[in-house]
C-alpha cells in the first residue's frame, strides 16, 4: 500500500511532473523561473546600492535572515548530494564532525565575533594587519582567497555536473559552456547589490534547499519496505555513528576535534561566512545569528544522512545497481541524482531539480562578493567607509568578474582531478589551506608577542608542506594511524610554532 502513496494526488500534476522529469525543456523552464526570481530580489534590494551596501549591507542586515542564509552557505550542493552519498563508505560517522561544528561555532560566537566588532572590521584579515602588519594581513587574505576559490569551485562542480547530465547534455552543450552559463547567471544578480542582496537571496535559497530535503524524505517513505529496512541497515552498519578505533581517519576524537577546528576556521576565520554577520546592526544580533544557525546543524545533517541511508536501503531492496566510477568503485556523489530521476517516481525529479538549483546558486554567489571584498580591502586598501568613485566601482566590478573566471578555471581542473566524494575532498583541502589562518589568528589572540613579518610567508608555506608529509608517512610508521581531519589543527599548530620562532623581543597588548 505504501508504494502507491504519492505526495500529491492531482492527476494533472502527476502528468506535469512526469513530463518535467523526462524533458530538459521543462527543467530549463524551472531553472529560468528560479533565476528570474533571484534577479527580481536582487534588483529590488540593490537600488541605489553603494560600496557600504556591497561590503557590509550598510550595517542594516536582519539577523534571522542572515542566520537562514548561512544554512545555504554551509550546505550547498555538497550537503545536498555528497553527504547522502558518502553514507555508503562512512556510515553515520559524519555526525561526529557535526558535533564538533556545534562546539566550534560557540567559540566563534564568544571569542571571534567580539574581536571583530570591537575593531569595527569589514575584512576580518584587517585584524592580522592591525596585530602584526601588512604582510601578515595579505598572507591571511591570500589563504582565504585560495581556500574559498577552490571550495566554491568544488561545490559548484558537484551541482553543475548533475545539471550537465540532466539538462545541458541533452541540448548538446559541453560541460565548460554549461559552467560558464551558470557562473554568468550568478554574476548577473550579485554584480551590484553585494551583501545587501545576498542576505535575501541566500535566505530564500535555504528555504528551497530545506523544502526539497523534506519533500524528498516524505516521498521516499512511499517506496521503502519498512519490514526489512532495519535489517538492511544493521547488516551494512549504516547506523554506525561512533568509531572508537584509533587508526582510521573517522575515529571519534579525530572527527570531533577536526569538526571544532573546521567550524572555527571555515566559519569564524572565513570572510565568506563572517561578512554577512558583520553586516548586522550590532554584536548582539550577530551572535543570535550564529547561535540560531548553530542550533540547526545537528538536525539538518541528521536528515541528510538519513536520506542517504534510505536511498541505499531502497537500492538493496529493489536490486538497483549502484552508480560506478571508471575504476569500478561506487560513485557516491551520483547516488542521490540517479535515485531521484530514475527510481523515486516522476515528482522526485522535479523536487530534486528545485533543490539542486538552490544549491547551485548558493554555492558561489556570496563567495564572489566576499572574495572581491577581501581582495579590495586587504590588497588594494579600499576604505569601505569612503564614498566610492566611479573608477573604483568599475575596478570592483572587474575584480568580481575576475574571481568568477578563477572559479570557472578551478572547476575545470577539478573535473580532471576528482576521484572521490567531494565532501571529503573539500574538508581535506581545507586542512591545508585554513591551517595557516588558524595558526596566525591563534598566535595573535593568545599571545602578546610581535613577529618579524618577513618570515611569515615562509612559515605559512612550510607548515602545510610539513603537515602533508606527516599525513603521508604517519600511517606507515604507526601501524596505520591516519590524521584525517586532524590535519587542520596540526597545520595550525605548526604555523603557531613557526611564528614563535620568528618572534621579536618586544611584547605588545592589543
Amino acid at each position: 500500500m505504501l508504494r502507491n502513496f504519492q505526495i500529491f494526488k492531482s492527476p494533472n500534476l502527476q502528468i506535469l511532473c512526469m513530463f518535467a522529469a523526462m524533458n530538459p525543456e521543462i527543467i530549463l523552464l524551472i531553472i529560468g523561473l528560479y533565476f528570474l526570481m533571484l534577479v527580481a530580489i536582487s534588483w529590488m534590494t540593490s537600488k541605489n546600492a553603494d560600496s557600504k551596501d556591497y561590503f557590509i549591507g550598510n550595517k542594516k542586515s536582519i539577523w534571522w535572515l542572515v542566520a537562514l542564509g548561512m544554512i545555504s552557505d554551509s550546505l550547498s550542493g555538497v550537503t545536498f548530494i555528497s553527504v547522502p552519498g558518502n553514507v555508503f563508505g562512512e556510515k553515520f560517522s559524519y555526525m561526529q564532525v557535526v558535533f564538533g561544528y556545534v562546539i566550534g561555532n560557540f567559540i566563534t560566537a564568544y571569542i571571534l565575533l567580539p574581536l571583530y566588532y570591537r575593531l569595527n572590521l569589514t575584512s576580518i584579515y584587517s585584524y592580522l594587519g592591525q596585530r602584526f602588519g601588512t604582510i601578515t594581513q595579505k598572507t591571511g587574505s591570500f589563504y582565504f582567497l585560495l581556500s574559498r576559490t577552490l571550495g566554491a569551485a568544488a561545490r559548484l562542480y558537484l551541482a553543475a555536473g548533475v545539471l550537465q547530465t540532466y539538462l545541458f547534455q541533452p541540448f548538446g552543450i559541453p560541460f565548460p559552456i554549461s559552467v560558464l552559463i551558470i557562473i554568468s547567471l550568478i554574476l548577473i544578480y550579485t554584480y551590484r547589490g553585494g551583501i545587501k542582496s545576498l542576505v535575501w537571496t541566500d535566505a530564500l535559497q535555504s528555504v528551497f534547499l530545506l523544502t526539497a530535503l523534506g519533500l524528498t524524505l516524505f516521498n521516499l517513505y512511499a517506496y521503502i519496505n519498512w519490514n526489512t529496512a532495519w535489517t538492511i541497515i544493521e547488516e551494512n552498519n549504516f547506523n554506525q555513528v561512533f568509531v572508537w578505533d584509533w587508526l582510521p581517519k573517522n575515529n571519534f576524537f579525530k572527527m570531533i576535534l577536526g569538526g571544532i577546528f573546521i567550524a572555527v576556521t571555515m566559519t569564524g576565520m572565513d570572510q565568506n561566512m563572517m561578512q554577512k554577520n558583520l553586516s548586522c546592526k550590532n554584536i548582539k544580533e550577530a551572535r543570535k545569528n550564529i547561535l540560531s544557525y548553530n542550533s540547526t546543524l545537528i538536525v539538518i545533517n541528521f536528515f541528510f544522512l538519513s536520506l542517504g541511508v534510505l536511498l541505499y536501503v531502497l537500492a538493496s531492496q529493489q536490486g538497483i545497481d549502484l552508480p560506478l566510477k571508471p575504476d569500478g568503485k561506487v560513485a557516491t556523489d551520483g547516488m542521490f541524482p540517479m535515485m531521484a530521476f530514475n527510481h523515486l517516481g516522476a515528482i522526485a525529479g522535479l523536487i530534486f531539480i528545485v533543490g539542486l538549483t538552490a544549491a547551485t546558486f548558493s554555492s558561489a554567489d556570496s563567495v564572489l562578493t566576499t572574495l572581491t571584498t577581501s581582495f579590495c580591502i586587504d590588497f588594494l586598501k579600499v576604505n569601505p567607509e569612503e564614498v566610492e568613485s566611479k573608477s573604483n566601482k568599475n575596478r570592483r566590478h572587474g575584480i568580481h568578474i575576475l574571481f568568477a573566471i578563477a572559479i570557472l578555471i578551478s572547476i575545470l581542473l577539478i573535473q580532471k582531478l576528482n576521484n572521490g566524494a567531494i565532501i571529503t575532498t573539500i574538508l581535506t583541502v581545507a586542512g591545508y589551506t585554513y591551517g595557516p589562518l588558524l595558526g596566525m589568528f591563534a598566535f595573535g589572540i593568545f599571545t602578546k608577542i610581535n613577529i618579524r613579518e618577513k618570515g611569515v610567508i615562509a612559515v605559512c608555506l612550510i607548515a602545510p608542506i610539513l603537515t602533508y608529509f606527516i599525513d603521508l608517512y604517519l600511517p606507515i610508521h604507526t601501524g596505520g594511524f591516519q590524521l584525517g581531519f586532524l590535519n587542520l589543527p596540526v597545520n595550525g599548530a605548526l604555523t603557531f610554532v613557526g611564528l614563535w620562532f620568528i618572534k621579536k623581543s618586544t611584547h605588545i597588548v592589543l
